[in-house]
């Protein structure tokens, strides 16, 4: 999943370190959203196909 992101977001011009902002940017909202609604992580089943 992270790696798809980061993929993605190179793909729309993205140097290698605005990515990875990018993506710790996702990690931390995620955070922030489980601790402000007192949920856990519960990973969703990768959808794509290799």
């Amino acid at each position: 999943m992270s790696r798809a992101y980061y993929d993605k977001k190179v793909a729309q011009g993205k140097h290698h370190t605005q990515a990875l902002l990018c993506l710790a940017r996702r990690r931390a909202d995620v955070l922030f959203a489980m601790l402000r609604d007192g949920t856990f992580y519960e990973p969703q089943p990768s959808t794509s196909v290799t």
